[in-house]
């Protein structure tokens, strides 16, 4: 049952007007089951000044591209209804021209293009009207016998709408419908959703919400869990197991979906989702189509079912089905595609946003994590959808032709343009060792600003935790995760790709920074600080390398690593003999990996930076006292020292070496691996040569 949360307190401290549709709009899109994500538009008719001054009737409704459960006055467009209400006496009108005819109406040309929708709120004679998406509702409408149960439900006080999409022709028949039925309370759009209306706007809520429990009333009394989906044919592997299989069939289902432009993605074990995929009928059920118009654009009109024993826990045979599968259904996809295409029409990629595995889960894919779990959360509601549709009676969904054409209906398509450009780093997923230090922390914020996703591995993971946190807070949601690493450690390596798998799919750059120093005479040079500084710069750095290249590999999209090595790789430090060594070796397994990288179009660089002090925890330690004893200096006249001796008289920053490795990282470097970049302002006795 879904809940009614109007609050009349929170609700009577609202300003009248659009703060009020503002205030609806957000409790209806808060819970998926009565609206989906991005779907549904709510309107409210208000007396507003125009410019002139003059009192006029305006219609507030969503603007286009926005999201009910977050949307704020801002994303709501004013229209003149005085303007819009002759569009009734028109027989038709074609998209082009109503959208045309709307921009004219707008009262701010600043708002938002309104809603595909704006004409069934303007039509309707009512104050406050919403239209939803609910999952009960849509189960009705979904079913072959939909109308007449809904009589059972309603009586007459609906008005069904055969499926027809959106526009002008289907406001009018909703309107028309309306004004037919006197006693109409509610609009069922076959296909398609729910349309309620109120004079105030905690009625036409409190309709909504009454509505769908009717709805949901009926439908739950007609479910049998143990019939559900036709039973259940596999069962649930463990969290455990499933994790375990999934780390390793998710780069490989990355490789296979992003053969023509990278993919990011995620998975899903909710119980909706196992009931579903577990059941003797998910194979056929899954192919018959959306559930909603909505849904196409972010889950295509099918998802991709693998055929695979879960019982058998073969991981190899999940591979192997799954790289069948992901071939097929692109084939299919472009068959669809040049069958359905008019003039003009792009291709999306062909591969899947959605793919169902029995006893594990779903996976989603999606441009960045974000769009990936839209899917998914479509995928729930579809999944809600043909549960209720099926227990009342048969399934049924679109046309192949109007599921394409709503695919790729300009106006739809119009909404995903209104999503910021993709930047250099986007849909790629960089891994960094040392990511709540300087060079970690610039080197991450540099990469999420052009669109990357991170992983911050760090042994000081309240460091990587907070670093993680204000990207988060800047950059949105999941763009960085924080793992606690040890890099000397093989199985906290393999576990920290294992997690990344899980989180994002795989990776595609991995930047080798995690680091320490040690300074003594080699006389003074003891073992345990040798094997300290080999085990960290080179061990660490080697470990990294090879679970990034194996996962790299089994991707098949090439990737990207960047050594941070040091001015020492090149030149013989004084009194840092440990050091300097295992730099120079970090250097050279650079060149050695790039040589062996070249046929997987996995590329690997150096970057050699110097005296780094700014943000550093190695210059926080007893490093900083004895390189100063080096020179005969005071520690506190190091920053000097070290500008002093650039031929350039500059100091390096932590912004500096993310740059360098910027650059490296990206589509300007492309041709170029086993390269070594020195960053030290100019270090005579440490040019390359």
């Amino acid at each position: 049952m879904v809940k009614n949360h109007w609050d009349p307190i929170t609700a009577s401290q609202v300003t009248k007007g659009v703060e009020e549709l503002v205030y609806r709009s957000n409790l209806i899109g808060s819970d998926r089951a009565v609206c989906n994500w991005g779907g549904g538009n709510t309107s409210v008719k208000t007396i507003e000044k125009d410019f002139r001054g003059r009192d006029i009737e305006v219609m507030w409704v969503k603007g286009s591209g926005s999201d009910l459960a977050t949307m704020k006055a801002p994303n709501f467009t004013a229209l003149n209804l005085e303007d819009i209400l002759p569009l009734f006496e028109r027989n038709q009108m074609p998209d082009e021209e109503m959208v045309a005819y709307l921009s004219h109406c707008m009262i701010d040309s600043k708002h938002p293009r309104p809603s595909i929708e704006t004409l069934l709120h303007a039509f309707l004679p009512f104050k406050h009207v919403d239209h939803t998406h609910p999952d009960a509702i849509i189960s009705l409408c979904c079913a072959d016998n939909g109308k007449q149960l809904a009589e059972e439900i309603f009586g007459n006080r609906f008005v069904w709408v055969p499926y027809v999409r959106p526009g002008f022709t289907l406001s009018k028949m909703i309107a028309q419908g309306v004004l037919n039925n006197p006693n109409a309370e509610l609009v069922l759009m076959e296909k398609h959703g729910l349309v309620t209306w109120g004079e105030t706007s905690e009625e036409s809520y409190a309709k909504t919400i009454q509505i769908i429990n009717e709805a949901e009333n009926y439908i739950n009394e007609r479910i049998d869990e143990t019939t559900v989906f036709g039973g259940q044919k596999y069962q649930t592997l463990t969290e455990d197991e499933a994790t375990r299989i999934l780390a390793r069939v998710m780069p490989v289902i990355r490789g296979a979906v992003s053969d023509e432009r990278k993919m990011l993605l995620t998975y899903d074990r909710g119980e909706d989702v196992l009931q579903f995929v577990n059941s003797y009928n998910a194979p056929e059920l899954s192919q018959i189509g959306a559930a909603c118009p909505d849904h196409l654009v972010h889950t295509k009109m099918v998802p991709l079912y693998i055929n695979w024993d879960p019982q058998t826990k073969d991981a190899n045979a999940l591979i192997a089905s799954v790289n069948e599968g992901v071939t097929s259904f692109k084939e299919a996809y472009k068959e669809y595609f040049e069958r359905n295409k008019n003039e003009g029409d792009i291709m999306s990629e062909p591969a899947p946003r959605v793919i169902l595995i029995p006893g594990v889960g779903m996976v989603n894919t999606g441009k960045d994590v974000k769009n990936s779990r839209v899917s998914g959360a479509l995928y729930h509601r579809a999944i809600a959808v043909m549960k209720g549709s099926t227990s009342l009676g048969k399934f049924v969904s679109l046309s192949e032709n109007e599921s394409y054409n709503v695919e790729y209906w300009p106006l739809e398509l119009y909404k995903l343009s209104l999503a910021p450009a993709e930047a250099e780093f986007s849909r790629k997923v960089a891994f960094i060792t040392g990511g709540a230090g300087g060079i970690g922390s610039a080197t991450a914020n540099r990469l999420v600003s052009e669109g990357a996703h991170v992983v911050l591995a760090d042994l000081n993971i309240e460091g990587a935790e907070k670093v993680a946190a204000e990207i988060n807070g800047q950059f949105g949601e999941n763009r960085a995760i924080a793992m606690k690493m040890d890099v000397t450690k093989e199985e906290q390596v393999q576990a920290a790709f294992d997690q990344t798998a899980l989180f994002y799919g795989g990776v595609d750059i991995i930047i080798n920074n995690a680091g320490l120093a040690t300074s003594n005479p080699i006389d003074e040079t003891t073992l345990d600080e040798w094997n300290l500084n080999m085990n960290v710069l080179g061990t660490g750095y080697f470990l990294v390398a090879r679970e990034a290249f194996k996962q790299m590999k089994t991707q098949g999209i090439g990737g990207n690593m960047v050594f941070v090595g040091s001015k020492n790789s090149v030149y013989a430090g004084k009194n840092a003999a440990a050091y300097s060594s295992v730099k120079a070796l970090e250097t050279h397994l650079a060149r050695c990996i790039a040589a062996e990288g070249g046929e997987y179009g996995i590329r690997v660089n150096s970057v050699l930076p110097d005296a780094v002090l700014q943000g550093s925890a190695i210059w926080g330690s007893r490093w900083r006292e004895d390189r100063a004893a080096a020179y005969g200096i005071h520690p506190d006249q190091l920053e000097e020292h070290y500008r002093k001796r650039t031929t350039l008289l500059v100091n390096i920053y932590p912004s500096d070496i993310a740059e360098s490795i910027a650059f490296f990282a990206s589509s300007k470097a492309e041709k170029t691996t086993g390269c070594m970049l020195t960053v030290d302002g100019g270090v005579p006795a440490a040019f390359t040569r």
